[in-house]
């Protein structure tokens, strides 16, 4: 439990450097494949300026485990993804309510995903993969469906 609060003061720690640095890396606005990248090595940003959305997942093993282990970009429909990140955001999102119940380490801050929004391809990719990758990790599960690679 120890090593598991000093871990979320790290990522806390990262995620505060990593905002400093976004801000510097956005140049006019536009939505470049440069916006979708890894920021040192366990941190991604996906960033959107057209939508008004980021995402900044930081999380140790998460990077290298999507290049090694999870399944290759184009193996999902965007739709697929899509519904997929609905059932989990919206599972997550209830959990981060109920901190008596659930450990307030692992669902830090609520996940604001609109299913009326295209986020596209790459953002739906890499939410759902963290999704898997978070519950098999911290031995989780979101909703009903059974996480698997």
């Amino acid at each position: 439990m120890k090593q598991l609060y000093l871990i979320g003061i790290l990522v806390m720690c990262i995620w505060a450097c990593s905002s400093t640095k976004s801000n510097s890396n956005q140049s006019n606005g536009q939505v470049t494949r440069d916006s979708i990248k890894t920021i040192d090595n366990d941190t991604v940003r996906i960033a959107n300026e057209e939508v008004e959305y980021e995402i900044i997942i930081i999380e140790p093993g998460f990077n290298t485990w999507l290049q090694s282990t999870a399944r290759p970009e184009g193996f999902y429909t965007q739709s697929f993804l899509e519904g997929r990140n609905i059932q989990y955001v919206t599972a997550w999102n209830q959990r981060v309510l109920q901190p008596q119940v659930y450990n307030p380490s692992l669902y830090e801050m609520q996940i604001n995903y609109s299913p009326g929004i295209d986020y596209g391809y790459d953002v739906n990719y890499k939410l759902y993969n963290y999704f898997i990758y978070f519950q098999l990790k911290y031995k989780q599960q979101l909703t009903g469906i059974v996480p698997r690679i």
